[in-house]
């Protein structure tokens, strides 16, 4: 898969390493950044992570934050993204399975690193199982 990560500065750490578990997966990694921990407006990382998956540049998105709500928030805005701000497995379970969420948001400052890991690997794995959800979906879209 192709997968596109964007972060802020509090969610930076956590980017570099599930960049680092992506690849070692074998998963491309396209990093939108930031790429430190000093201070960013997030919007600036989140945005352009997210707009590959709606332009189909990238199977999907993983973007971080300090509590993650913000980051969720901006991927929302754009069309044809569906991301899950997810904090458990069952969330991130559920987030694909009901959702077929495509951009996963997470917080660093909520999360313990193994845990965050798994929450990926979760998120990663599950498919979507479409049936009575799509419906939903398709509402999703319209005005």
């Amino acid at each position: 898969m192709r997968i596109a990560l964007g972060s802020d500065h509090a969610g930076f750490r956590y980017k570099e390493l599930v960049k680092a578990h992506l690849a070692a997966l074998g998963h491309e990694v396209v990093d939108c950044g930031t790429h430190s921990t000093d201070p960013v407006d997030y919007p600036r990382f989140i945005r352009p992570a997210a707009e590959k998956v709606a332009r189909g540049e990238c199977d999907r998105a993983v973007v971080f934050g300090g509590s993650g709500n913000g980051e969720a928030m901006t991927a929302n805005r754009i069309k044809g993204v569906r991301c899950a701000l997810c904090w458990n497995l069952e969330s991130a379970r559920f987030g694909r399975r009901h959702n077929d969420a495509n951009v996963l948001s997470l917080g660093e400052r909520l999360l313990g690193e193994e845990q965050m890991l798994m929450i990926v690997d979760e998120w990663l794995s599950t498919p979507f199982e479409g049936g009575r959800h799509v419906e939903r979906l398709k509402m999703l879209d319209e005005p």
